[in-house]
């Protein structure tokens, strides 16, 4: 084999890598907020509200966990201009990134709060509390702190997930990637690089989550 490997390029490119990785963050920052906060009261609707409401979140499980992430960002963003509605590309990434989010997220929440224990909202009720106040207050806490570790691993998975987003010419760390080798004809190079890249911000957001755990349930800490 005759192939050398050059790295020369990679000071020239450097802050195009690091605008990448941002943009990367802050698209996966954004459908991780978005995708958690519907994806909980999807949850909700699933597991205590009336029976349309069940019916209506099961058919939208189904439908995003069984489809490609590619084809759904292929319809948020050329599906709706041919309607009419135009929005730029890094909008239609993190609208597609955040239903599909939601829909996984979902499933791992509802599993957290059909754990808990009827008799919590039978107390709060005794309480006095309102069902959307015992749902928050006394249900959704340790649901979520069950369920914490695969919520984690979802959202690490959606940031690896969001290369797919540079197929609409998204500016993100993988769009910069293409965009690089067709520059120096570098391809193995260039995500090589990409790659590792991507496997430090996996560790950097794992590291991150695991701290956030520590903050919202620092008594599952203490009682460890």
């Amino acid at each position: 084999m005759s192939y050398r490997f050059d790295f020369s390029f990679v000071p020239q490119y450097w802050h195009l890598f690091l605008e990448g990785a941002q943009t990367t963050l802050l698209i996966s920052l954004a459908a991780t907020l978005g995708g958690f906060a519907l994806g909980t009261l999807c949850a909700v609707a699933r597991t205590r509200g009336p029976r349309w409401s069940r019916r209506l979140v099961t058919a939208y499980v189904e439908v995003f966990r069984n489809t490609p992430l590619l084809v759904q960002i292929f319809l948020v963003f050329f599906g709706l201009a041919s309607l009419g509605l135009r929005i730029d590309a890094t909008t239609a990434a993190i609208a597609a990134l955040i239903i599909n989010m939601a829909a996984y997220t979902s499933e791992i929440v509802r599993a957290g709060i059909e754990a808990t224990g009827t008799g919590q909202m039978e107390a709060a009720s005794a309480l006095g509390l309102r069902p959307a106040q015992a749902m928050a207050l006394i249900v959704l806490p340790p649901a979520l702190e069950r369920v914490w570790p695969a919520l984690a691993s979802q959202f690490v998975l959606l940031m690896l997930a969001s290369s797919v987003t540079s197929t609409i010419s998204v500016e993100e760390l993988t769009g910069i990637a293409n965009r690089v080798q067709s520059d120096t004809f570098r391809p193995f190079e260039v995500f090589s690089i990409v790659g590792g890249i991507y496997l430090v911000l996996s560790f950097l957001l794992r590291g991150a989550l695991w701290l956030a755990g520590r903050l919202l349930f620092p008594w599952r800490w203490q009682t460890a």
